[in-house]
């Protein structure tokens, strides 16, 4: 009588190896909108903030208003102008000096054009978003800084304390503070700070930009 096991085969090293090299499969299409929609909700934030600025500033303009118009009404002195002189100003306004009233004039188009601006245009969070084939994935800025701190020290020969890398929407500029007597090599840490960033592939691209302290550290 033959004996047939089921035990299955273990799979050879060669096609262990090839498994663990294959490529991650690709976004299917049909999630390719969700990860977007996550992505840009991860990465950009709201308005909220100075909506409710503008709001608070707004009622407590109206309420002060308000205030005056029944206060001038009731015959007691105003509070800081009374509505008839507020008004009157108002109405004289084309008799005050042309450049009280230009000044006026190109102040409030700035702030209206900074709002119109603020409006259309999406908040970002200090974050940004990596590659990826099989999900979605959100470093912030914070993070891609320490690894970028952590590789420019090792590169540049100086302690990690005297490496320090800020990371915003299009740039990370690391500064470093080398040893006493010990020069670094800018082009060096430039190219291993650019791998790093290539290697990461971020979107949006950021661009490394290195700045080496004219004095040294002793002990460092």
């Amino acid at each position: 009588m033959s004996t047939v096991s089921t035990t299955p085969e273990r799979p050879s090293t060669d096609a262990r190896r090839a498994s663990s090299q294959s490529p991650a499969p690709a976004v299917p299409a049909s999630f390719a909108g969700v990860y977007r929609r996550i992505a840009r909700r991860e990465t950009h934030s709201p308005r909220s903030l100075l909506a409710i600025v503008l709001a608070v500033l707004l009622i407590v303009s109206l309420a002060w208003v308000g205030t005056e118009i029944v206060i001038a009404l009731l015959g007691a002195p105003a509070l800081l102008v009374a509505p008839r002189d507020m008004f009157a100003s108002l109405a004289n306004i084309a008799d005050a000096p042309s450049g009280i009233v230009a000044t006026a004039g190109v102040l409030a188009a700035i702030v209206g054009v900074l709002l119109v601006v603020a409006a259309v245009s999406p908040g970002r969070r200090a974050r940004h978003r990596l590659a990826s084939n099989r999900t979605v994935v959100v470093a912030d800025n914070e993070v891609i800084a320490s690894a970028l701190a952590r590789h420019a020290s090792i590169a540049g020969n100086v302690d990690p304390d005297n490496a320090s890398v800020s990371v915003s929407h299009r740039q990370a500029v690391v500064h470093l503070t080398p040893t006493s007597g010990i020069p670094v090599d800018r082009g060096v840490v430039a190219e291993v700070v650019s791998a790093q960033l290539d290697s990461y592939e971020l979107r949006p691209t950021v661009s490394p930009r290195v700045r080496i302290a004219d004095d040294g550290r002793i002990g460092a």
